[in-house]
């Protein structure tokens, strides 16, 4: 698949199934997104592979840190296995002179190339954020140092291929850019008027 291809169509999946990619698998996808724009190459995020049963115990730290009874608490669990694997995304900023807003945009998209990448050899992901970004508890079982958080997970796996993707018509952004022979003309006919 080519480059442009995978970003036209890649999407949010919601149905996933086995097989995902195995730690081998995922950490060659990881060489590759590690490539996107870094500046400094502080590599400022790493992840946390939940496969199995890490999965339910993520789930019960979250719902035990809400006070679910038990049937929510079966709920979170489900949720953290609507996928075979989830990887958990973790923000790690270095000291530097690289501003942590700029590290945190080389995290996101590291996050989008890995995606991109998932999305050409044939699995499917979401970026899922909610409960988990904002747990304490959920960063003490998944092994957070001081300064780091949580920026959500990658739910991964195999599309369901009977499930159809609402998939929107691409929208047309050619609004949202503009010559710079544009906006100077704009700017200087405002300082006249001044």
């Amino acid at each position: 698949m080519d480059v442009m291809t995978a970003v036209m169509t890649r999407r949010s999946e919601q149905t996933l199934h086995s097989p995902a990619p195995g730690e081998t698998e995922f950490a060659y996808l990881l060489r590759g997104a590690g490539t996107a724009p870094d500046h400094g190459r502080l590599r400022p995020w790493r992840w946390v592979l939940l496969r199995d049963d890490d999965r339910d115990a993520l789930g019960d730290c979250l719902a035990e840190e809400a006070g679910a009874d038990e049937v929510a608490a079966e709920r979170m669990r489900a949720k953290l296995r609507r996928a075979p694997l989830v990887a958990a995304l973790v923000f790690t900023p270095r000291e530097s002179k690289i501003p942590e807003w700029e590290q945190m945009a080389a995290a996101t998209c590291m996050t989008y190339s890995l995606m991109l990448l998932l999305h050409a050899r044939g699995y499917g992901s979401i970026w899922r954020t909610g409960a988990l970004t904002r747990s304490t508890t959920a960063g003490e079982l998944l092994g957070l140092m001081p300064g780091e958080r949580l920026l959500g997970s990658l739910d991964i796996g195999t599309p369901d291929p009977s499930t159809s993707s609402n998939r929107q018509p691409l929208d047309d952004v050619s609004g949202l850019m503009t010559s710079f022979a544009d906006v100077r003309g704009r700017g200087a006919g405002r300082s006249k008027a001044a």
